[in-house]
């Protein structure tokens, strides 16, 4: 093309249209745009050195838990199980009310895995739904 490019660009982008050129072949000396009739001369590549650093996630450590936070759970002034609550009756002492919390465990196209908890005994339920 014999038109300077619109904007300029890194060596891995067609300078035209933006769009990602393809890997040189062996023995090539051009690389051409796949969709549009653009090309680059590959001596434009020649001094270029790429290098990547690859960063993992590490573990978050546990915090210790202060003094004062274990002490007002235990005094109960914070509860120890919080969110919306369900009229269903537990399976082990019968009481009326538990808490839950929605889970997606499965694909997405299946329902939601909600888990129950009573506020009386601590049980824990599930249901698949």
């Amino acid at each position: 093309m014999s038109e300077p490019p619109p904007f300029t660009t890194d060596l891995q982008f067609c300078p035209f249209c933006g769009s990602v050129l393809p890997l040189p072949s062996i023995g090539q000396s051009i690389i051409s745009c796949a969709r549009c009739p653009a090309t680059r001369n590959l001596k434009e590549y020649q001094d270029v050195t790429e290098t990547f650093i690859i960063h993992f996630n590490a573990p978050k450590r546990k915090q210790k838990k202060n003094k004062e936070a274990e002490d007002l759970i235990k005094e109960e002034l914070i509860p120890e199980f919080q969110g919306p609550t369900v009229e269903r009756q537990c399976s082990r002492c019968n009481h009326d009310i538990m808490i839950y919390t929605t889970r997606q465990t499965r694909s997405a196209d299946e329902g939601q895995t909600v888990f129950y908890t009573c506020v009386k005994c601590k049980f824990q339920d599930i249901e698949y739904s």
